[in-house]
Formats: C-alpha cells, structure tokens, sequence
C-alpha cells in the first residue's frame, strides 16, 4: 500500500508508524511548533510541520494536514483517536482530495456521531437501549418534563460530546437546571449545546466490544473489555476479557455490536459501549454509544487475541478481507492496561505540565508492553491530553496480569511532573479491582484511601 499520513501525535502516532515499519509500508508523522522533537517525529520514516503549538491550528486543521498529505505524497491517512478521527468533514475532505481514510465512511460517522441518533439506529438493529429521551425539545421546561417522565436519577449526555465532556448525573429535580447549564457548557466545545437525557444506572460498569468490519461483508467482534475504572467519566484501567462475562454473554455483546456495525455499513475498527448493572446479565447490559475509531485501550485487546489491530486497519483500508471467521479469534488469558498520565490524584487529577527531567518505564517483554509518546528530556505542554504512555500487562489469569501491571507501575521514576502511577498501582491491589467489585465511581470515592496506600510501600 502506499504512504501513510498519521494525523496525530503521541504515542497512537508512535505505535501507528511501528505497525507502518512492520508491513514494510512508509509512515508519515505531522507535527506543531511543541512537538518538533517529540518521539513520533522520531518514529517515523517523514514529518511535515503542520503549524503553530495550538490544536486548533495543527492538529485540528483540516487544511493544514490535507496539505501536508499533498507535500509528502501520502495516499492514505491514518487519524489515530482524539482530534480529528470521528470527524466526517475531515473523512469527507480526504475522500475529495484522493486520500483513503482508514476508518468508517463519513456517512457511518455521522449517523454514530450523535448520541440521539445512535440510540435510535440501535433500538432499529434490535439493541436494547436504557430508558431517556432523544432530546427533540431542547428547552429546559421541556428537558425538565422528560427528565421527570424517565424517573431520577437521570444522566444528562452532549449529543456530540465525548471524553466525558458534557455530561452530568442529575438525581433530583433541584439539581436539574444547574447541571443543565454546566453540560451545556461543556457540550458547547464541540460547536454542538445539544443534550440527551438517559436513566442513570448507579454502580455501573463499562463495557465495550471491539469490532472490525471489512469492505466484502464480514463483520466480527474480538470479544469486549472492561473500562469501569474512571476518574471524570474518563478511562484510566481497561482489561480483557471483562470480569464475571461469560461465554454465552459474550456471545450476546458481540452480536449486538455486529448488528450495529452493520446497520450503519460499518467498515474498520470501532467500539460499541455498553453500560452494565451487577450482575451482569442479558438484561441488565445497555447501548451507550459507539466509537468509529481506535481506542486508546485496544492493546488489551490485541495482547489477548494476538492480532495487530493498526495492521488490520490498514490491510482493510487497502481492500483486503478478513481472512479469519469468528471462531477462530482467540481469548488467550487476560490483560490489563494502565494509562499514565501527568497529573496529580491528590489533586483532584490536575493536569502536571512540566519538563521531564527523569522518565524511567518498564522494559517490555516478560508480559509487559509499553506505548510511550514521550522520553526523558521531553516536556509536556498544557496544549495536549495529558496522557504520556500506557502500560499493559498479559498474564495466564486475571490475578496475575494485574498484580504483574502494579509492580511495573511501582518501578516507573519520574522527575519534573506529577504521575498517575502510585494512584493506580494502590488501585490495581484494592480489594474492590480484585474481586471485580468496581464500579465507574470507585476511583473518586475511594480517592482518599487509594493516596494514602500509594504513599505506602507495595506489600
């Protein structure tokens, strides 16, 4: 296949150009004036400077990276996530220019772009959906009557948000218009104030299903991951397979992404998110959202079935077909992914700018994998996530892949910016992680006693 322009930064632009350098394919890495030195300029064989330190005028410009493609001869491009990479204008904008986005058609985006519209295609496909209101009057007296009709508690969801943006748990009728307002706010950040209502399931768990469709018709699931772990309704501890799943449940998730997928001609990588109630059961699993991308977790994934899902991605973009059925896709043990980012848990997980003068991670191998954007020496600006790396951990049982995941946390040094590391070591060996007792508000409600076992030595 021909040149490969990877419209991101970090360590996806990273991990993208070692796939590229795999397949004998060349990678094209853009960056900003901030990141001129960074590792995933490094990483791959071309770079094109593509504007100023701004996100807005670089890596959010659709001109910018269009032109950069034209300036290095790149034929297909790769959006990674984050940014641009669930932007139909921008899949749409490469189509006309001759370029193959690798991902889903604009139209697959669009009609799985907006929350309202989402939850309508899958009640269509047969996915059960939890109770709400597709937000059709977005007055605040008629918010408030469809907030009642559901039954509080309520969750109030941007209709084009995402990452947590926009979203607000509502559980009385006082509290509404205030939280209205902030999730407005919020969703406003997305050039779109629209809401959605929806029953809050408390104590609930995430669970999303990874699939890959190609262009010939197949669709398939590569089993789902648990991403309950969170702090501000974003992932920071993701794990394949999900805690208490079984098989026959599995099966039932994976086939409702697929009908999903292919209600919407869905070709690509993608995540169908479901919200799930203990115990999990047929019943008490529901339709969240889908995301027309690669995930920041999919190397959990990747550690148990054993497939390079960028690889994948780009053989499916050049016209190939899956050349495995659904019974041949592994679930070989279990791993678990932590993100590391710069910020401060005690702190209420404040970002931590700063130049990193010591950045020591843990060697790969031995059941360790580690995706890192950054090295010693770099500094991480205010401008981008405040994600440096992931560490993941594939073991036989679950228990061992995440006691083998909090001793490699405990060996990370850094100097110069707060890490997340200690915070999510103590949540790894919490007896709630252990025994699948989590729920997506356990990190900040138990945030105070996780600290103090992190400034502790590891038993």
């Amino acid at each position: 296949m021909g040149p490969v322009l990877i419209a991101n930064r970090g360590e996806i632009a990273a991990r993208i150009a070692r796939t590229c350098r795999k397949m004998g394919v060349r990678s094209i890495a853009v960056f900003s004036d901030a990141d001129a030195g960074a590792l995933h300029v490094e990483a791959a064989d071309h770079a094109e400077r593509i504007g100023p330190a701004h996100p807005r005028e670089s890596y959010l410009s659709i001109p910018a990276l269009l032109d950069a493609a034209e300036r290095s001869g790149a034929r297909f491009v790769h959006p990674g996530y984050g940014f641009l990479s669930e932007n139909a204008e921008f899949a749409e904008a490469c189509r006309h220019a001759g370029l193959t986005f690798i991902g889903p058609s604009p139209e697959a985006i669009r009609a799985m772009g907006g929350k309202a519209a989402a939850r309508l295609i899958a009640q269509e496909a047969g996915v059960a959906c939890l109770p709400g209101d597709p937000g059709a009057d977005q007055s605040e007296d008629g918010l408030s009557a469809a907030a009642a009709r559901i039954g509080y508690p309520v969750m109030i969801k941007a209709i084009g948000g995402g990452g947590g943006r926009g979203m607000r748990r509502v559980r009385s009728p006082e509290e509404f218009s205030a939280a209205l307002a902030a999730a407005r706010r919020e969703a406003a950040i997305f050039g779109d104030d629209r809401v959605m209502l929806e029953k809050l399931v408390e104590s609930a768990r995430h669970i999303e299903v990874q699939i890959i469709a190609d262009s010939h018709g197949h669709v398939l699931h590569l089993h789902e991951r648990d991403c309950t772990l969170q702090r501000r309704h974003q992932k920071l501890v993701e794990e394949c397979p999900a805690p208490g799943m079984s098989a026959e449940l599995r099966a039932e998730l994976g086939r409702r992404a697929c009908a999903l997928a292919r209600a919407v001609n869905y070709v690509g990588a993608g995540t169908v998110e479901f919200i799930a109630a203990a115990p999990l059961t047929v019943d008490s699993i529901w339709f969240m959202e889908m995301n027309t991308r690669l995930q920041v977790e999919h190397p959990v994934t990747e550690m148990v079935t054993g497939l390079d899902l960028v690889e994948w991605q780009l053989r499916i973009a050049a016209g190939e077909a899956l050349p495995f059925t659904q019974d041949q896709i592994r679930l070989d043990g279990h791993a678990v992914e932590a993100r590391l980012c710069a910020e401060d848990p005690s702190k209420n997980f404040f970002p931590s700018p700063g130049r990193l003068a010591v950045l020591e991670l843990p060697a790969e191998g031995q059941g360790l994998r580690v995706d890192a954007g950054v090295r010693s020496g770099d500094t991480v600006t205010p401008y981008y996530d405040s994600m440096l790396a992931k560490v993941v951990a594939h073991a036989p049982t679950r228990a061992q892949a995440l006691a083998r995941l909090a001793e490699a946390l405990d060996a990370i040094r850094v100097e110069g910016v707060k890490l997340n590391a200690g915070f999510l070591a103590a949540a790894l060996r919490s007896a709630e992680m252990r025994e699948g007792r989590m729920d997506t508000g356990f990190l900040e409600a138990a945030r105070k006693t996780l600290l103090e076992a992190a400034l502790k030595e590891p038993a």
